[in-house]
């Protein structure tokens, strides 16, 4: 077995591993410490797939946004609000989540059939981009491009979608707030 194949097998199953923790987890924070390895995990899974601009993007919006996102959130929230999150009267198996099971193993068996069906190779889009060398070398100018679209043409975009963010952000937290901690 080579050095890849003991590196992806490690990568998914610490990947799939910690996000059977976070779904299965009854401690909100264990289960949200154990996204941002899910994360890392699913991170570390593209740099083996040669997608390393993809990896870093992982890295930087989901770890370094959403995770944090979902931290703030946490934090604040109130203690009544965590702790009906935390009250779980069901048990993991019961005949109120059967609908849940059947639509997830209904996804199961049509992304298998897909995964067993498809031939990625042999689309005819695939071979006629091949053919007419429409393909992308592995050789980092794709990243370039870009990171120089991004900056450059993309800015403004950009930018507006980071203010949005942070608006949102300032939203969730002024709407947090109780009642009698707005007057001062």
């Amino acid at each position: 077995m080579s050095m890849i194949k003991i590196l992806f097998y490690l990568m998914a199953f610490i990947t799939l591993g910690s996000a059977l923790v976070v779904a299965a987890g009854k401690n909100l924070v264990r289960s949200i410490f154990m996204f941002f390895v899910t994360l890392f995990g699913l991170a570390g899974l593209y740099v083996l797939a040669l997608a390393d601009f993809v990896a870093v993007t992982q890295i930087v919006i989901y770890v370094g946004g959403i995770l944090v996102l979902i931290l703030f959130a946490f934090m604040l929230s109130g203690k009544e609000a965590l702790d009906k999150v935390e009250v779980q009267k069901n048990k993991f198996i019961s005949l109120s989540n059967a609908p849940a099971f059947f639509l997830a193993g209904l996804f199961a068996v049509i992304m298998l059939n897909v995964i067993f069906k498809a031939h990625v190779d042999q689309l005819p889009w695939v071979i006629e981009s091949v053919k007419a060398g429409n393909t992308m070398p592995i050789d980092g100018t794709g990243i370039n491009k870009i990171g120089v679209n991004l900056m450059t043409r993309y800015l403004l975009p950009f930018e507006v979608i980071s203010i949005l963010l942070m608006v949102a952000l300032v939203g969730a937290a002024h709407l947090s707030r109780r009642e009698g901690a707005n007057q001062v």
